[in-house]
């Protein structure tokens, strides 16, 4: 079985290249950058190293490097006779491989007529159908209801952290054990791929919220209140007993909104909270707080990792959620000189108040309740 993914870099090599290859699959890795593919087709395998007490490593084999830049040819040919197709490049790279992605399905589709899943696995909502989106747009004057047969975009959830690396071999790649990766089996359900590790469920919102309102929402919670705490990076915070305390708080209460909405096993989703503050905990990823605080504006917005599960609990516990609250006053006081939206923020906070700035961040009006609580959390830490 062949595989094309698209992206080299940490994840592509350390979560989605080593699932594919474990599950029998020959990788062809598709990059812009000459050195990790040439390196690929130089020592044709590379080590992951898991960041545990154990530090096991496993040996991914069978890959090749194809650059995009240099040899496009090769990736349309590689696309015609491929077995699946993912990424692992970063929502705004989307656009940029959907075009060497659409010239090797226009050529295929007259070579192969077997289905061919597309798959995005990237850290947003909807990856696999923002790239179909872009791939049909290079489609010009071709019949799209002949590609809606063969080829199919089920969207996925990927979970897994990528710590800093200072590894001697340039293809060797140190991940967390743990990983998730969920795909809507809607699109495929006559050409699921075999794959190992893939979890295949008929509605991919909740657990794409789930993991959102999670790991998204805890991993900033903690990088906001480690930076007011003047922590530097994440497992040093948790290792502060009230971040802790305030973490676990925030992550009960976005819980309660995802069993609420849907129907999760209140015992299951306590475990998988447990286990996402254990990884959060592990001293072996060592992630920088003001890092994983950028982008404040973003994080703050009205369908994120913050407003999106408050107004959740709001509306299932008729309160406004007060650790949730406490992570986005921590939010409003991140000021780092390196990160644009942080400035903006603060420059924003001085000309408009604190009130109006969250109000036009989260788009909820200056009386409504999470509002007020947000605002006494941040009079309280100021």
């Amino acid at each position: 079985m062949k595989a094309v993914h698209f992206g080299a870099g940490n994840i592509g090599r350390g979560f989605i290249g080593l699932l594919l290859d474990q599950s029998g699959y020959e990788v062809s890795f598709v990059d812009v950058n000459a050195e990790i593919t040439d390196a690929m087709n130089q020592d044709e395998a590379y080590q992951v190293h898991f960041a545990d007490d154990n530090s096991d490593s496993v040996t991914v084999q069978h890959i090749t490097g194809i650059n995009s830049i240099k040899n496009p040819d090769a990736v349309t040919n590689a696309i015609t006779t491929a077995d699946i197709i993912t990424t692992a490049v970063g929502p705004n790279i989307l656009p940029v491989v959907a075009k060497a992605i659409a010239k090797g399905l226009a050529e295929r589709v007259d070579r192969n007529r077997k289905i061919l899943p597309v798959i995005a696995c990237e850290n947003m909502i909807g990856g696999s159908t923002l790239l179909k989106k872009h791939v049909y747009q290079e489609m010009d004057g071709i019949e799209l209801e002949d590609f809606d047969a063969f080829f199919r975009f089920p969207d996925a959830a990927v979970d897994r952290i990528v710590p800093n690396q200072m590894n001697k071999n340039i293809l060797d790649v140190r991940v967390e054990p743990y990983y998730e990766w969920v795909v809507e089996k809607a699109f495929i359900q006559d050409a699921l791929p075999d794959i190992q590790g893939i979890t295949y469920v008929d509605d991919l919102g909740p657990y794409i919220e789930r993991k959102l309102f999670t790991v998204n929402t805890g991993h900033a919670a903690t990088a906001y209140l480690g930076n007011y705490y003047n922590y530097e990076t994440i497992d040093q915070a948790l290792q502060d007993k009230s971040i802790l305390h305030m973490l676990s708080g925030a992550l009960k209460e976005s819980g309660q909104a995802l069993i609420e909405a849907y129907g999760f096993d209140p015992k299951a989703h306590h475990a998988y909270i447990q286990t996402i503050i254990g990884r959060f905990q592990n001293p072996y990823i060592t992630d920088e707080v003001k890092r994983v605080a950028r982008g404040p504006l973003r994080k703050l917005g009205p369908e994120d990792r913050f407003i999106r599960p408050a107004s959740m609990y709001l509306e299932c516990a008729s309160v406004a959620p007060k650790y949730l609250s406490k992570a986005m006053a921590a939010a409003l006081l991140f000021d780092s000189k390196e990160d644009e939206e942080a400035a903006q923020l603060q420059t924003m906070i001085k000309e408009k108040g604190v009130a109006a700035t969250f109000a036009e961040i989260s788009r909820l009006e200056q009386d409504h309740p999470i509002t007020k609580a947000v605002l006494t959390e941040y009079k309280q830490m100021c």
